[in-house]
């Protein structure tokens, strides 16, 4: 089931490591595979590959570009290993919770939970955090591979504000279910959000807050592309979720949560992938200069 025109792709920087990265995720998880391999030169990190990869059918985008960021546990992805849809599931969660494993950090146990017969949480040897999890068949189907927000430190305590402000900004969007810590489960606040997901344009998200210390915060390490059809279409969400100034570049912007975001026009890709090395150094130089994308100015470059 591949999302062909997957509107929302969630997107990992890395220093060097995007394209190795990428073959090890592909090499884990079922139907999966890399899709295109991108490098555009002489950008303020010099040489960078792009790659484009999907695993279990939700597209992704990875990208070499230097020391910058450092992808953290704020958001991580949560894998659904449910028995409805994988027949050996609980055989393959434990394969791939192994895999990941090489080189890893476990930050929760494979275990059994009060919300999962199999549940564990852990961080690849290139720093991307999975929660991989056992899936109850009797509840309303979800993805394979959903992103997860953890609202930590500052920002704890938001995490459902930020569920109905993003369900407000996007136009094809619902809710999931949503459970509270109770009573009793000090640091965390009784009415908080223990759990929530909802759906952007058909990609599911989860959020969730957690009082606990963690020396950690959203980063532009992981952020989520817009594919737009049109310049009304960038203008709508950049205006939408643009809440942090100095963070507005080559189409990035921050959220008044610290989530990143890439509003970028759908045929962006195209661009970069279907080009002449000339019309990538070209359209590479036009959005270098550039806060929110002008799509005329990218058509221009690009067709020089």
């Amino acid at each position: 089931m591949s999302k062909k025109n997957q509107k929302i792709v969630p997107h990992l920087w890395y220093d060097k490591e995007a394209k190795e990265a990428a073959e090890f995720y592909t090499s884990i998880f079922p139907d999966s595979k890399i899709t295109n391999i991108t490098s555009i030169h002489d950008t303020p990190s010099g040489d960078s590959d792009i790659v484009s990869f999907e695993l279990w059918g939700q597209k992704f985008m990875a990208i070499s570009a230097g020391p910058y960021f450092k992808i953290n546990p704020s958001e991580s992805f949560i894998v659904n290993f449910d028995p409805s849809r994988e027949k050996n599931a609980s055989e393959k969660i434990i394969e791939v919770w192994n895999k990941l494993s090489e080189g890893g950090t476990a930050l929760m146990p494979l275990d059994k939970y009060p919300f999962s017969e199999k549940y564990g949480w852990i961080q690849d040897k290139y720093g991307l955090s999975w929660q991989l999890m056992l899936t109850n068949p009797e509840g309303e189907e979800r993805p394979a591979i959903v992103p997860s927000l953890l609202f930590v430190g500052d920002q704890c305590g938001n995490a459902e504000e930020a569920v109905n402000f993003y369900i407000s900004v996007f136009k094809n969007a619902k809710r999931g279910h949503i459970a509270r810590y109770p009573n009793g489960m000090e640091p965390d606040k009784e009415g908080t959000i223990m759990f929530s997901d909802f759906s952007l344009e058909n990609q599911w998200f989860v959020a969730m807050d957690s009082a606990h210390e963690h020396k950690f915060s959203f980063n532009e390490a992981i952020s989520f592309m817009v594919y737009c059809d049109s310049q009304e279409e960038i203008d709508y969400y950049w205006e939408k979720l643009s809440a942090v100034p100095e963070a507005e570049q080559c189409g990035w912007l921050k959220d008044q949560f610290g989530v990143s975001w890439q509003i970028v026009p759908s045929e962006m890709d195209e661009m970069m992938s279907k080009s002449t090395p000339e019309q990538r150094a070209r359209v590479t130089q036009a959005f270098l200069k550039m806060k929110k994308f002008d799509l005329v100015e990218l058509r221009k470059a690009y067709e020089g």
